[in-house]
């Protein structure tokens, strides 16, 4: 999947935020609801105007 906007950036995390660790848990719980593995990505808006290129 490619995303197509300048409006969101992927947050730069520290491996020991809490953040990190309820995104873990969400990916496990969905990992057990689907079968498959998840992989959440954290974004922030960045202020930018959204533009299709």
């Amino acid at each position: 999947m490619e995303i197509l906007t300048d409006k969101y950036q992927v947050v730069p995390l520290d491996a020991g935020a809490d953040a990190v660790a309820v995104i873990k848990e969400a990916e496990a719980a969905l990992e057990e609801m689907t079968g498959e593995k998840i992989t959440l990505i954290a974004y922030e808006e960045t202020k930018k105007e959204y533009r299709l290129r």
